[in-house]
Formats: C-alpha cells, structure tokens, sequence
C-alpha cells in the first residue's frame, strides 16, 4: 500500500485549465491552485500581500499571477512580487500529485513567507 500524500485533496489536476486559477480553503485559509502556462500546477496564498485581493481572479503569465486590482505580479514558485506596488511575498505551498489528485499542505510554506491568520 502506498504512503498517502502529506495536505489536503484539494482538486483533480484536469478540473484546471492551463493558464487557469481554482481559489480554495483550506480550513478557512484561502488559497490559489494555479496551472501555469506550461501545466504545472502551483499552490500560493489566495490574497495579494498589497492589497485585499483574490490572486485566483487574475491573469497568468508564464509562471507569473497578476492581481487584477492594482497590477502587481508574483512568481509562482517563489511568491515573490515582481511588479509593483506588491513589496512582500506570498506564501508558496508544497503540491503533492498522486495520480490526477492535487493535495496542497498549508503547513508546509516552501517559501518561508508570513502566513496571516493560520
């Protein structure tokens, strides 16, 4: 029998399309799950670190999100902004695939950024 992934079954990796975000919670915590414009999928704080925004409504770009609010941009394996006025990262979760299944620990910030309210 096999070891059962580490987070949270959040989705199945075929209900997101490339260039697509799925906004979830996880025990209350908002999340992005994101399939980046080559078909990785990415797992990020859901609130943009400059404003309160939903990331998940936003366009992707290559391995980039972009908050629609005010523009700012942020990597998808880092968290980090790369477009003003966003100056802080977001928090960057570890994605387990098993199979099509999509499991996100929101214990486990790949990126050591803050995360607010967990």
């Amino acid at each position: 029998m096999s070891e059962q992934p580490q987070g949270e079954l959040v989705c199945n990796a075929n209900e997101i399309q490339v260039k697509q975000a799925l906004r979830i919670l996880i025990d209350d915590y908002p999340v992005a799950i994101v399939k980046d414009s080559m078909g990785q999928i990415h797992a990020i704080g859901d609130t943009c670190s400059h404003a309160d925004i939903s990331l998940a409504e936003g366009e992707i770009e290559g391995c980039a999100i972009e908050c629609w609010g005010h523009g700012s941009q942020f990597d998808l394996r880092t968290g980090q902004p790369l477009q003003l006025p966003a100056y802080d990262p977001v928090p960057v979760f570890a994605v387990t695939l098993d199979g099509d299944d999509v499991y996100v620990d929101v214990t486990n910030v790949v990126n050591g950024a803050s995360v607010q309210n967990y």
